[in-house]
């Protein structure tokens, strides 16, 4: 029985630091650049537009390309905001991964 007590108490100890965990992913802002810096998007935690950046020199340029940067800048941030919520996830998780479980983003 102390095994299944033991075991029980790691889940526990997991699910807080799980909790805790997704707490501070609400918390994380990351960035996103394109266009050497011509476009930056800021994403929350949870994926969500906080801001978008257009430089005045890039409004001189045709539609589809500001519309082309605009796409890149949020891929990047994306790519960030996933590196970053993986960092978190596995402070609280000690590296644990759970086989065929996908994390969000």
């Amino acid at each position: 029985m102390t095994d299944f007590t033991k075991i029980i108490d790691k889940a526990k100890e997991l699910e807080t630091k799980m909790r805790e965990s997704q707490e501070n992913i609400k918390k994380i802002r990351v960035e996103g650049v394109s266009g050497a810096n011509s476009v930056k998007i800021i994403l929350d935690g949870e994926g969500n537009i906080q801001k978008i950046e257009i430089s005045d020199e890039i409004l001189k340029e045709d539609k589809s390309i500001l519309e082309d940067l605009i796409v890149a800048a949020h891929n990047n941030a994306k790519t960030n905001l996933k590196s970053k919520t993986n960092e978190e996830i596995s402070k609280a998780t000690g590296g644990f991964g759970i086989p065929g479980f996908k994390w969000p983003l």
